[in-house]
């Protein structure tokens, strides 16, 4: 970064000197002040000579403008008392301090990276795992058939999702899981069956194994196309080293994949602090424990309480970006350091 603006002085130095050699300016100073009146003309006839373009951007910078930026101003009210009734009173620090000191928004907290990271770490080793499966199949037609219904899940929503499990996995008579259990006397037939979602031991393996079912399919797009990208010279020479299937996944296949399994989750690592929709829908008050999240927590502090403090939930979430925004910039690090360029 600093050699980049070195060369940027540099040039301006040189392009300054030249105005004084053609007698533009007398001084240092004077060419300074053409210099830039010089690069401020070029810019404007640069927007003029694209007029063009830049009406085309204009619908969608303003559109930018209002559903991104203008909400931001209510950033102020994180350092107000502010309800439905009344007007919002300054009380500065006073709702970090209560944050901070409740039990509740640390346990959510807890929730958002422990979820949101072992999730991603599921989902990317799944994809991985079906991606080289899906690679090393021969017949075509199966390959096909087979990427196509692990694909599908991901186009459901997740209020759908959550209504096909709720109902396999309810304790009544139409659970379907209770039910093979009952039948395999794994569980009393007499009995009422597991709430697998309203019990705190079931609920996270439950919520991964949902969101594997999910998000896997999608996941093999991009390490499919890695594998695309091998070059087939490589397995030939396996073959002629006496390499079995085994060996040449573990030499060729994973080394290969190993750029890009970091390069998702470096990525990814960036969104952690963003779930809400796959939890909200799966969730409960019996299980806020260990499933309740950031997003959810300022939902229930907003929506779900008589006489909701708007103040209290916009610090909730100006510290919810500011932990995503330090993660975006650790991750744009990350990815320098590994792929030789940043993702800003």
């Amino acid at each position: 970064m600093g050699s980049k603006k070195e060369t940027m002085a540099a040039i301006q130095e040189l392009q300054v000197q030249d105005i004084i050699n053609t007698g533009l300016a007398n001084s240092k100073e004077e060419a300074q002040k053409v210099w830039k009146k010089k690069k401020a003309s070029k810019f404007w006839k640069h927007i003029w000579n694209h007029r063009g373009f830049y009406l085309m951007f204009l619908p969608v910078a303003i559109f930018v403008i209002i559903l991104y930026y203008w909400p931001m101003l209510g950033i102020r009210f994180a350092f107000f008392d502010y309800k439905p009734v009344g007007d919002p009173k300054w009380v500065g620090l006073a709702n970090f301090q209560k944050m901070f000191s409740t039990r509740a928004f640390w346990i959510s907290f807890g929730n958002t990276l422990f979820l949101s990271i072992l999730k991603l770490l599921l989902t990317t080793a799944t994809s991985v795992l079906v991606a080289v499966f899906l690679n090393e199949m021969r017949l075509l037609w199966a390959k096909k058939t087979l990427q196509t219904l692990i694909y599908l899940p991901h186009f459901m929503s997740w209020a759908v999702v959550a209504a096909i499990f709720s109902l396999m996995l309810s304790p009544s008579a139409t659970g379907m899981i209770n039910g093979i259990l009952k039948d395999l006397n794994i569980i009393d037939p007499d009995g009422s069956g597991i709430y697998f979602l309203a019990n705190k031991a079931w609920w996270r393996p439950i919520f991964f194994l949902i969101n594997i079912w999910k998000e896997t399919g999608w996941g093999t797009v991009i390490f499919l196309a890695t594998l695309s990208g091998i070059n087939p010279e490589l397995y030939e020479a396996a073959d002629i080293d006496g390499a079995s299937r085994l060996q040449k996944i573990w030499y060729v296949t994973v080394p290969a994949l190993s750029q890009t399994i970091i390069i998702v989750l470096i990525l990814n690592l960036a969104k952690v602090m963003n779930m809400f929709e796959s939890v909200f829908v799966l969730y409960n008050s019996a299980v806020f424990d260990v499933s309740d999240v950031i997003s959810t927590y300022i939902y229930r502090q907003t929506f779900t309480n008589a006489l909701p403090n708007y103040g209290y939930s916009t610090a909730v979430g100006l510290f919810k970006s500011l932990v995503g925004g330090g993660l975006v910039i650790l991750c744009n690090w990350a990815s320098k350091k590994i792929r030789g360029r940043g993702i800003l």
